[in-house]
């Protein structure tokens, strides 16, 4: 039997192949539950900082890629014992097997180290989501989400460097300084870009607004659903969803609809000349009166003109921040009872009635 697994293949033993293959196959059977162990481990020095960690959420979230990660890991030290057969290590095109399949490896290991990180970040951000749910602030939550996609973005990018270092052997200092020259032209010509990115930094740190925010901006009206690193997307009254560059919504002139502290509603009636003097004085009494209600905090009515064939009579009042549902309501009350009022007195809107009179040109005589 000794004989048989000193044996040698390939340049390697037999028995070096049993025990490889033996620890890989192992590996892949227990490697969940490896992970678990590691994960459990992991979650004691997390927990020991964030004391309200979820257990069930974070082993859901770490313990495959966890174990992917170790798989790829013990597999490829296991490999690295052996001798890579010289006899089968052909070319192709410039590369041999053997500098082939160490790339790959490498490339394996680097992305499934790079997964567990972003997975480590995701898990990161739901604890800091449950913390900032605990304040009044939202915007804590947009930053939240806003430095994620940013620590990811850079995490990936760390890992394409690594890819580059480690699999195909390039060297980053150099190539660090060719990307500075060409990152330069990069930026001129992604300059647009680059402004909505710093225009998104601005939008968080001097909070204009936030998410759940109604705002108004170039003539649209609607809900901030995502602030990104390049766009914001709003929601509008018409359910349609547009998405408007960071950097429009920092130069443009935005009104921030949900920080107003009251709703403003007006009424502008121009009533006929034939309304005398004391009518009117009893009409702005009455309507002064009709804004006396709850839901009014303060109102103004006046005689703000009289011209040549109307007396103008301006009506504002202003509502505390409800709904447009309920503002839409008061304001329909108001208008109503402003025109029962109307006819109760008989009086008339400048224009509701016109006289039109046909007069007939004279005839001429012809004298003879």
């Amino acid at each position: 039997m000794n004989e048989f697994l000193d044996q040698v293949w390939l340049s390697n033993t037999v028995r070096s192949y049993l025990i490889v293959a033996a620890i890989i196959i192992l590996m892949a059977l227990v490697r969940k539950y490896v992970a678990q162990s590691v994960a459990h481990l992991i979650f004691q020095f997390v927990v020991s900082i964030w004391k309200d960690v979820d257990k069930k959420t974070f082993t859901s979230l770490v313990t495959k890629p966890l174990g992917f990660f170790l798989a790829i890991f013990v597999s490829l030290a296991t490999l690295h014992k052996l001798h890579f057969p010289e006899e089968i290590n052909v070319d192709i095109y410039t590369v041999t097997l053997k500098t082939l399949l160490h790339t790959f490896g490498t490339l394996l290991l680097i992305i499934s180290f790079i997964r567990l990180l972003l997975k480590m970040i995701d898990f990161i951000a739901i604890i800091l989501h449950i913390r900032a749910d605990r304040t009044h602030d939202s915007s804590d939550n947009q930053l939240i989400v806003f430095f994620k996609d940013f620590f990811k973005v850079l995490l990936s990018i760390i890992g394409l460097l690594m890819v580059l270092k480690f699999a195909f052997g390039f060297d980053i200092g150099n190539l660090l300084t060719g990307l500075s020259i060409v990152g330069a032209a990069i930026a001129l010509a992604l300059r647009e870009s680059l402004e909505n990115l710093i225009a998104s930094f601005i939008i968080f740190f001097d909070k204009p607004f936030t998410m759940g925010d109604v705002v108004k901006v170039h003539n649209f009206t609607g809900t901030v659903e995502k602030i990104g690193l390049r766009s914001t997307r709003i929601r509008t009254d018409q359910k349609t969803f547009i998405t408007v560059p960071n950097k429009q919504m920092v130069d443009s002139i935005l009104d921030n609809l949900s920080l107003r502290t009251q709703r403003k509603g007006e009424l502008r009636l121009d009533i006929g000349l034939s309304a005398s003097s004391a009518q009117l004085d009893q009409f702005i009494a009455g309507v002064r009166k009709i804004l006396d209600q709850p839901e009014v905090e303060n109102s103004t009515v006046l005689l703000n003109d009289i011209t040549h064939n109307a007396f103008a009579v301006w009506v504002d009042y202003f509502t505390g921040p409800v709904t447009q549902q309920e503002f839409n309501a008061v304001k329909e009350k108001i208008n109503f009872t402003t025109l029962k009022l109307l006819e109760e007195m008989k009086m008339e809107i400048a224009g509701a009635v016109t006289d039109i009179k046909i007069v007939a040109p004279e005839t001429t005589i012809a004298q003879d």
